[in-house]
């Protein structure tokens, strides 16, 4: 078996999965659609990754998921038995923080950030010493009504110098309304999206995801944002750099052409794995598409890796 066909392999034997796993040494894991469907565990997930551990690779994961924070992540994954730590897990929140830290440059106690999004992003930017606007605040929940919005009744606050958008489960008029006031107010107010996702898998359900949200922000305002999760290459550059990791000897492993194998693909990775668990089919990652690379390897779950291997 040779590495360099460009037609997608699909792991079916012990051989080739053995094949597989020998080639990397550290793997990039997308998590929704890959490890768990919502609250749901997908099968042979913890016994893969503790025995990908007991071969000495480093396990990273890569969410595009903004809702929660990478602490957050950590009691989930101990929630079913896992034991990840902090600095293994990167969100599109984490990397939206460290975008508007490191490359917009703002400051940390006197640069503010108004959040169209959930716990996740403010826990993040709060954790840099940034304080944050909207997001969770109740007073969103409140329907919208200029002449009594509390947060335009004393104008909006001129120490806001970004927006980021993520995904908000809670969307509502008041929450796009003040989203846009901002986005209107100068163009010197920097616009971030956390991830393109249009939809994401919950067992047995498609639902919305923050592209859906972010795109109508950036219809409404006539404005594009910088998007910072997968396959933006500003997140891999941040991983690569904090993991001093060799891109050829990295494998992505993820359920979304569009963004997890793009993200190992025009990354440079070693390797793409393509899991059949939750948004693509079969049929798509074998179709040649010039809107998404293919995958090297394809399976219909993570978990049988470990099947196939034991």
């Amino acid at each position: 078996m040779t590495s360099s066909t460009t037609e997608p392999i699909k792991i079916t034997s012990k051989e080739q999965a053995e094949w597989f796993l020998n080639q990397y040494d550290t793997f990039l894991f997308d998590c929704d659609g890959v490890l768990w469907l919502g609250t749901h565990l997908l099968p042979r997930t913890k016994e893969i990754l503790n025995y990908l551990t007991e071969l000495g690779k480093k396990l990273i994961f890569v969410t595009n998921n903004s809702t929660k924070s990478r602490l957050t992540y950590t009691k989930k994954f101990a929630s079913f038995g896992i034991n990840v730590t902090e600095d293994q897990i990167f969100t599109s929140g984490y990397a939206s923080a460290v975008y508007v830290r490191d490359f917009l440059k703002l400051q940390p106690g006197k640069d503010k950030i108004w959040i169209f999004g959930e716990a996740g992003i403010g826990e993040e930017l709060a954790t840099m010493g940034f304080e944050s606007l909207g997001g969770i605040d109740t007073r969103l929940d409140e329907p919208f009504d200029a002449t009594t919005s509390p947060f335009l009744q004393n104008g909006l606050d001129d120490d806001v110098k970004c927006v980021i958008a993520g995904l908000d489960t809670k969307v509502n008029y008041h929450r796009l309304a003040i989203t846009l006031q901002y986005l209107r107010k100068t163009e010197s107010v920097h616009f971030v999206g956390t991830n393109v996702d249009s939809t994401f898998p919950q067992k047995g359900m498609i639902l919305p995801g923050a592209g859906s949200m972010v795109e109508s922000i950036a219809t409404s305002s006539g404005r594009r944002p910088s998007y910072c999760g997968k396959p933006n290459a500003n997140m891999l550059n941040t991983i690569i750099s904090a993991k001093n990791l060799e891109r050829s000897k990295c494998c992505m492993v993820g359920d979304r052409l569009n963004t997890d194998m793009k993200f190992g693909v025009e990354g440079k990775l070693g390797g793409t794995l393509l899991v059949l668990s939750g948004i693509e089919t079969e049929e798509r990652a074998l179709e040649i598409n010039e809107a998404y690379p293919r995958p090297k390897y394809y399976i219909d779950t993570l978990g049988d890796i470990f099947d196939l291997t034991h």
